[in-house]
């Protein structure tokens, strides 16, 4: 390890130990926002932000990183499921942290904060105090808590009124539905399960300060930003700049490929057992066990977890939880029972409120289940028109 590291890390530890007051920064300091891009996991495809404290003086060049989490608790995946992600703030040295964005292929950008050495101070002091363990821990929220909100907030919180955000500084105002959009691919898993699990809560408009949720408004914002009437940055510098890479993906393992099939499957496989009267058991049971179990994580997503962008989900309309129920009578009955006539019209009702809502934007649903409310919509008329034919288990 580098002698000036080893001199920081120490001091730190002193710090931590109670024998030292958290060193004073020298009037060489730089405070700096490094906003990063996109990675290739989902957890990195909307950027990251974090802050820089260099100091030569000191001997002083770390990152402070709020979008820290630990996959090891053995009940990650129950908080992750049920909101509630814990996030940390994280320390570590410069070199360090942009050498793993290097290893990425992610590029960083530094905002040099323009600070005099008593705010630099003030904001080091805060974030020292604020990665003590009883400090560092907060509640994630993807659209209201995260590592680039947290950036604001921290400025804000340091430097009160005198800190002005402007709100001017957008060419269009967007709502969270479209600024999540702006960072997926259309055509992708990650796209499709977002709209499905997402609700209308973030079909709103978003604030200019609202859209600082991802790191790329976080550098906008800043860079429209004033402190005691001065420009709050100072200077941009390009740290490290991505390479291109391939993109393209097999429309193989698109979900609109798989999508497609199974609509050209499903229609065909109506017109034949329109022509033969009968009919085809196993995909009835199919289509409805899978819609059952979507509407059912739905639920589960609106009802039963924290999470503040699950809410008032109408994909529940379309994916309704109660097929379930109706997919065993499919499947064990070779006649329908009487009641399923009243339920088909119902669910053809849900159907047709799902396309009233999506067209006075209440909720926008992903283009891609287009196909498959056609799908549902010819089946449940078929299974109307055609109750009591013979079933085949085809």
């Amino acid at each position: 390890m580098p002698f000036k590291k080893i001199i920081f890390f120490a001091l730190l530890l002193l710090v931590r130990w109670g024998y030292s007051q958290i060193p004073e920064l020298s009037a060489r300091s730089q405070i700096s926002v490094l906003t990063c891009g996109a990675g290739e996991d989902l957890y990195t495809t909307f950027g990251h932000s974090a802050f820089r404290v260099h100091d030569p003086s000191l001997g002083i060049d770390v990152v402070y990183n709020y979008g820290t989490f630990d996959f090891n608790p053995p009940m990650f995946y129950v908080d992750f499921a049920r909101g509630n992600m814990i996030y940390s703030l994280s320390r570590a040295h410069f070199d360090d942290f942009l050498f793993e964005y290097e290893m990425q292929n992610r590029w960083v950008k530094e905002q040099i904060l323009d600070l005099t050495p008593k705010e630099s101070n003030e904001l080091f002091q805060f974030l020292e105090t604020n990665y003590l363990p009883e400090n560092r821990d907060y509640k994630y929220d993807f659209l209201f808590d995260n590592c680039a909100t947290r950036i604001l907030a921290v400025l804000k919180k340091v430097y009160g009124e005198g800190l002005e955000f402007q709100d001017d500084y957008l060419d269009n105002q967007y709502t969270f539905r479209e600024l999540i959009h702006q960072n997926l691919v259309a055509n992708s898993w990650s796209s499709l399960g977002i709209d499905l699990a997402l609700g209308s809560v973030i079909d709103k408009k978003a604030t200019p300060y609202q859209h600082a949720f991802l790191p790329n408004y976080v550098f906008k914002q800043l860079n429209n930003s004033f402190l005691d009437n001065y420009p709050l940055v100072q200077k941009e510098v390009v740290l490290l700049d991505s390479k291109p890479m391939n993109t393209g993906s097999n429309f193989l393992w698109t979900p609109l490929f798989w999508i497609l099939l199974l609509f050209v499957f499903v229609m065909l496989r109506t017109v034949l057992d329109f022509k033969n009267s009968v009919r085809s058991r196993r995909m009835d049971f199919f289509l409805f066990l899978i819609t059952g179990l979507v509407g059912l994580l739905i639920f589960f997503l609106w009802f039963f977890t924290n999470h503040s962008t699950t809410a008032n989900n109408f994909n529940i309309l379309w994916a309704f939880p109660f097929n379930l129920v109706a997919a065993i009578y499919i499947f064990r009955k070779n006649i329908l029972p009487l009641w399923m006539n009243y339920y088909l019209w119902g669910l053809l009702g849900l159907l047709g409120l799902t396309s009233v809502l999506w067209i006075f934007k209440i909720q926008i649903f992903s283009p891609l289940i287009i196909p498959l409310l056609i799908v549902l919509a010819v089946r449940y008329v078929y299974l109307l028109k055609c109750p009591n034919r013979e079933s085949n288990m085809q």
